[in-house]
């Protein structure tokens, strides 16, 4: 571990350097591009109560390399500015702590497959966080800490700054808080990001029921009120399948983005992930949406079982994929009517 984080440390500095030089290009055209790519589910572990670990066991088929899960979309993360998932469990070697159908946790050394694979931002509050108890969750949150990447979740916010651009995230759990809650504690934290200096703001939801392909009412006035509030991004878990998108008054909402590299599931019967990637042009004057798009995948590079390794679909099943998701929002007032596959 002593190794990986020395190396890391080179990384980081080095990734100072070019963002040091990119704010020099960038203030001589009075605009910064920021790239932010956002992926679904991440579970690195397995259940400790029934003893099974899918992520060891895919592991061990990888010769110990860590960094075999993102292998096939990890140019496209480390090409982007600021990359989210939500991680759904624990880095943890505590005991179970919940009566859970599933309880989640992987070895604290499995931060390292989230830092190889190009991955700087998780949001850390949905239903399997505690799955290990306080401590366990606390084991996490030191894990990720360790490692430099940066968690919101449970009343705590998670700053960054790129290129001079100050990014605040937040990230709630329906299941746990209830929306009524927060649609009142939301619009005040996004206020108190901004009291930061934050340009842009993004919010996770775990929210919605599992295995539904749509979002349900209270989804969608929750997603519109943040982005009413104040929010330039929504993106949403829960529900282990993709969902539509939606435009509402010229910000993205991302109701789900389905399982990714996710160990709960030894094989699933719907496979379909995307990756969703947008670009904000920040200027004086404010923040732009400056283009989407999405990166259809399969959730595992193989068909006939998940091998934990997302991996991009070729022309045909991605364009299958857009127009799954046009499909699946007709009767959202919002919905996109097309999904972009480049830039």
């Amino acid at each position: 571990m002593r190794k990986f984080f020395a190396l890391l440390t080179t990384v980081l500095l080095a990734g100072a350097c070019w963002a040091a030089w990119c704010a020099c290009s960038a203030s001589e055209s009075g605009e910064i591009l920021i790239t932010v790519s956002a992926a679904g589910d991440v579970t690195h572990g397995g259940d400790r109560r029934k003893g099974t670990d899918l992520f060891a066991r895919e592991l061990a088929r990888q010769d110990g390399d860590y960094a075999f899960a993102f292998r096939n979309v990890r140019d496209l993360f480390e090409a982007s500015d600021l990359t989210i998932v939500n991680y759904e469990g624990t880095l943890t070697g505590s005991p179970p702590a919940t009566d859970n159908s599933f309880s989640f946790a992987g070895a604290p050394e499995n931060v390292q497959s989230l830092v190889l694979g190009g991955i700087n931002a998780v949001a850390l509050d949905n239903n399997h966080v505690f799955d290990h108890g306080r401590r366990g969750y606390a084991d996490t949150q030191d894990a990720l800490r360790e490692a430099g990447i940066l968690f919101s979740g449970n009343g705590q916010s998670a700053l960054c700054e790129i290129r001079g651009v100050r990014i605040g995230m937040l990230s709630y759990n329906t299941l746990r808080s209830g929306y009524s809650d927060i649609h009142k504690r939301m619009p005040g934290d996004i206020r108190e990001l901004r009291g930061q200096g934050c340009a842009l703001v993004i919010v996770s939801y775990h929210w919605g029921y599992e295995r539904e392909y749509a979002p349900h009412q209270r989804q969608i006035e929750l997603g519109r009120a943040t982005i009413d509030a104040g929010a330039d991004l929504v993106l949403g878990h829960h529900g282990h399948v993709i969902n539509p998108i939606e435009r509402y008054n010229g910000r993205y909402i991302v109701y789900s983005l389905a399982n990714f590299s996710f160990a709960g599931n030894s094989n699933p019967s719907d496979k379909d992930t995307f990756i969703f990637q947008q670009r904000f042009r920040v200027t004086r004057g404010g923040v732009e949406d400056a283009g989407m798009r999405i990166v259809p995948c399969r959730v595992s590079s193989v068909p006939e079982r998940n091998d934990l390794i997302p991996t991009p679909y070729g022309p045909g099943d991605a364009e299958r994929i857009a127009n799954k998701l046009v499909a699946l929002g007709r009767g959202l007032e919002f919905a996109l009517t097309e999904y972009p596959l480049e830039w």
